[in-house]
Order: structure tokens, then C-alpha cells, then sequence
């Protein structure tokens, strides 16, 4: 099953992709739903985030190649939580704005998991019940302002630096998954989450016992090797095996 939101005209909704056409329900994707009898055809449809999260989570070096390749070698003990804002959210083909004065920008690839329903010190056992589906997510990250401050929380949040998208897939084996970017067509990152460090339902139970979560709540699983800076002009995609590719182009702040 594939989940979205949508814009066409001014109908904006919650929907389920059959073929080329977005079936609408109602109340959203996260209830029960029920179908309200119209459709809508993708061309003339915008893709929007595909939910409205309370937070965005992210895991930081939750690969090893990835770890390695910025030249560490201590693997975590525990997963290393950070938070993006809601307000650096963006969808499919919204640009990435580059700020005034801050390189360089880097993209990363990565598994996101959407939460369908509140939880709270949820076991790992019991995780996969509590997620709707996966997605692609870019932590678009300001590489120097990361080392500089520290903590993570400017570097990660400015506004366009958390695309997700195109739509969230249910269903998907979470530990099986092939993950790649794309920049400007030519492939920069080659992995596949069999290689995470803590897997999905581990990261669920952690991030868990520490705040509650909610429907629509994000967490992305962390990046592979293969990072590298954006510029102006660019084009870049993220693609989530079973789920599609997210599309972005990269824009310079005006």
C-alpha cells in the first residue's frame, strides 16, 4: 500500500496511490479510513510531505562505512539521537534552499519510518505493529556548522533541509532494503540497511523510551558512506527500494 497527501486545486487531502490515480480518504492515512469517492490523477496532482510530524528523529552514524569514511573508527553503544524541525520539512521536487553564507551543504540518503499510532517505552518486539509504513528522507546537513557547534540542531534545521517523500510504503521488510542517491544522475550512495548498526525495531524501543510518539512522527535511520556537498543547480534523489525516489532540485537562497 501506498500512502500520500496531496494537493489538487484546492483540495488538499490524504489518499492512496492505485496506478496513476490518488484514491482520497478521509479522516487521513493514520485511522481508520474510509474512501471519499474521488479521485485524482497524479499528473495534475502535488505531492506533498507525505505527514505532519510532531518531530523528526534522525540517527546519526548508524552505518560503519559511513562512520569510517569521515575517519572514526568506535562504533556506537547506543543509537545517537538528534531532532530536525518541523519547519525543514519538504516533498517531493521542493527545492533545497542553499542559506546565504553557510558551506558546505551535504546530502544524505536515508530509510525513514513513519509511526501510525502513539507509543510510549514501545518493546522491540512489538515495534513493527506501531509503524506505518517507510519512506526516503535527505537530512541535508551544514557540514561546518555540525563540527563547529557541536550538537547538531542548527546544522540539520534550516528551512527545505528534511525532504521526504515521495509517499509512504507499507509493508516493507525494513532490514532488507537498498537505499541510493543520485546527484544530477550519476550514483554517490550504494547501501542497503542490512548494514545499519541498531535495525529499525531497535531504534523504535530506544527512541520510545525517551519521548512518546505519535502518528506521523518520523524517524530516519541514518546514511551510508558517501556524503558530498550540493550546489546550486543541482538535482538530487534518494532512492528507497519499495518505496520510489525523492526528488529535489537545489536552489541558492535569494
Amino acid at each position: 500500500m501506498l500512502y500520500c497527501r496531496f494537493q489538487s486545486g484546492d483540495t488538499v487531502g490524504w489518499g492512496i496511490l492505485q496506478q496513476h490515480e490518488i484514491l482520497e480518504v478521509a479522516p487521513d492515512i493514520f485511522a481508520d479510513y474510509e474512501e471519499t469517492g474521488r479521485t485524482f490523477p497524479m499528473e495534475a496532482s502535488r505531492l506533498l510531505p507525505p505527514c505532519q510530524p510532531s518531530k523528526i528523529i534522525a540517527i546519526g552514524l548508524n552505518y560503519k562505512d559511513h562512520i569510517q569514511e569521515f575517519g572514526r573508527s568506535e562504533l556506537p553503544s547506543e543509537p545517537v539521537m538528534f531532532l530536525k524541525a518541523g519547519s525543514a520539512l519538504a516533498g517531493f521536487n521542493d527545492p533545497i534552499v542553499l542559506p546565504a553564507g553557510v558551506s558546505p551543504v551535504d546530502y544524505e540518503g536515508e530509510l525513514a519510518v513513519v509511526m501510525k499510532k502513539a507509543g510510549r517505552r514501545i518493546p522491540e518486539s512489538e515495534a513493527a505493529g506501531y509503524i506505518l509504513g517507510c519512506t526516503c528522507l535527505n537530512d541535508v546537513t551544514a557540514r561546518a556548522l555540525q563540527q563547529k557547534d557541536g550538537q547538531w540542531a542548527r546544522s540539520k534545521s534550516f528551512d527545505s533541509f528534511a525532504p521526504v517523500g515521495p509517499w509512504i510504503a507499507g509493508g516493507l521488510p525494513f532490514q532488507n532494503l537498498r537505499i541510493e542517491t543520485y546527484l544530477n544522475g550519476r550514483a554517490v550512495q550504494l547501501g542497503h540497511t542490512s548494514r545499519m548498526i541498531f535495525t529499525v525495531p531497535q531504534l523504535v524501543a530506544f527512541v520510545s523510551g525517551v519521548m512518546t510518539l505519535y502518528p506521523g512522527d518520523i524517524i530516519s535511520t541514518g546514511t551510508p558512506k558517501g556524503v558530498g556537498p550540493l550546489s546550486p543547480g543541482d538535482v538530487v534523489e534518494i532512492f528507497v527500494e519499495g518505496v520510489g525516489r525523492l526528488r529535489n532540485p537545489v536552489v541558492a537562497e535569494k
